[in-house]
């Protein structure tokens, strides 16, 4: 008798490369895989993008991803014309909290990590709610547990009242 055969465990989707030219020049051709889909197997997808920034540094450059301003004018962008983009980044290996330093000012100490300007990241996170609930509610998706996720990973509890005000969503 032969045991049986293990599942093979998932594996992770590999990091989507963000070359250095595309940085360069704006380019956002590198989240075309994502962006063509249909906004219901985007989400469908959950939370598994990982973005791979390959910009020159010098070994010396102590600066973050986050304080480079060529990546961070690209995230301003891609974040701009692609606002989907934080519902589909990975969030346990830290690809949510960078994303969101590159838009937003923040500190890092090396006890607590990034530190977000609270109202800033307030702000930021509601205008997000709201523009992501209503762009999931017209493609007929309801994404509010990953927004509720979202908020979560960036430190922040959303009380489930804040959904109250608005309509309800589609599906």
């Amino acid at each position: 008798m032969t045991p049986p055969a293990e599942s093979p465990a998932p594996s992770r989707p590999e990091p989507l490369p963000v070359p250095a030219a595309a940085i360069a020049c704006l380019d956002l051709s590198p989240l075309a895989p994502w962006a063509e889909l249909p906004a219901s197997e985007r989400i469908a997808r959950g939370a598994q993008l990982e973005l791979a920034y390959h910009w020159p540094r010098d070994a010396e450059d102590p600066r973050e991803l986050s304080e480079i301003p060529e990546v961070r004018l690209w995230t301003l962008r891609a974040d701009a014309l692609h606002p989907w983009l934080p519902l589909v980044l990975e969030r346990s290996s830290g690809q949510l909290t960078r994303h969101v330093a590159m838009l937003l000012p923040h500190g890092f100490s090396r006890s607590e990590g990034i530190r977000f300007a609270p109202e800033a990241l307030e702000l930021w996170l509601t205008h997000r709610l709201y523009l992501l609930d209503h762009w999931a509610s017209t493609q007929g998706l309801n994404c509010r547990q990953g927004l509720s996720q979202i908020a979560a990973v960036l430190g922040l509890e959303l009380d489930p009242a804040f959904w109250d005000a608005l309509q309800p969503p589609s599906a």
